[in-house]
């Protein structure tokens, strides 16, 4: 398996360094996921770290944009953001039911106290990074087991 390459604009570490003490640890769990699925995944060589929004976001060539955030106004919780006009959530909730809290089509939401389901979580990073290949694929080719 190849290397795989990581783009970060340095703007993102100054995002991260600014999320309070106690969310800082559960943002940069979400981010190594997401770097850990992409290395995981045989069709990515590359992934660009930078910010949309004002938030940490994820892309690679044949996926969709990805963005994890905290927000003061809901500060227990935390999500990952996906393009709202694709299937990515939709899929989602089909294949995972209410493992995941959602937020309409755009969010997985985590709360603060709460576990992450690693496993189904990088099936999901997976889909929206490879989205371009899967999105013709019934349930975007998310592996249940």
């Amino acid at each position: 398996m190849e290397q795989l390459i990581i783009h970060t604009q340095p703007e993102v570490e100054a995002v991260f360094n600014n999320y309070p003490d106690h969310v800082k640890p559960k943002i940069e769990e979400l981010q190594q996921l997401i770097l850990e699925t992409a290395r995981e995944t045989e069709s990515i060589s590359e992934i660009e770290e930078c910010l949309k929004w004002g938030e940490p976001s994820y892309m690679t060539k044949k996926g969709s944009t990805l963005r994890i955030d905290w927000k003061a106004k809901a500060p227990d919780q935390y999500a990952m953001y996906f393009k709202c006009t694709s299937k990515l959530v939709p899929s989602f909730k089909e294949q995972f039911g209410d493992l995941f809290e959602y937020d309409k089509t755009r969010a997985i939401v985590f709360q603060m106290d709460g576990q992450v389901p690693v496993k189904a979580l990088k099936e999901c990073i997976k889909a929206a990074l490879t989205y371009h290949q899967v999105k013709h694929l019934d349930g975007l080719g998310i592996s249940v087991d």
